[in-house]
């Protein structure tokens, strides 16, 4: 069993940054990959980044490459997402999720445990 906290959204003007953190518990969160998703009101759960279990490999949407990044501190059960260069249509609540698989994939069903979900808000 994998509990997964997220924080660090807010509100941010377009062009700026933040960075979200989710915070694992447990002490096998270095045998799970990780991603982060997205969802706003009326649509599904969007994929936006997944790292795997030693970051040596990682993937990204195409609306978020270039902008964001993924990593993870296995030493601290965290796992980031820098955003950058934030753009209004980047607005959603996002989401960390485990996987316990080594294959990097974008299908939120494929994810075995999800967090609550933190607010990001991009204003023009």
């Amino acid at each position: 069993q994998v509990q997964l906290v997220e924080s660090g959204g807010g509100l941010v003007q377009a062009g700026g940054s933040l960075r979200l953190s989710c915070a694992a518990s447990g002490r096998t969160f270095s045998s799970y990959a990780m991603g982060w998703f997205r969802q706003t009101a009326g649509k599904e759960r969007e994929f936006v980044a997944a790292i795997s279990r030693s970051s040596i490999a990682t993937r990204y949407a195409d609306s978020v490459k270039g902008r964001f990044t993924i990593s993870r501190d296995n030493a601290k059960n965290t796992v980031y997402l820098q955003m950058n260069s934030l753009k209004p249509e980047d607005t959603a609540v996002y989401y960390c999720a485990a996987r316990g698989a080594v294959v990097l994939v974008a299908r939120p069903s494929d994810y075995d445990y999800w967090g609550q979900g933190t607010q990001v808000t991009v204003s023009s």
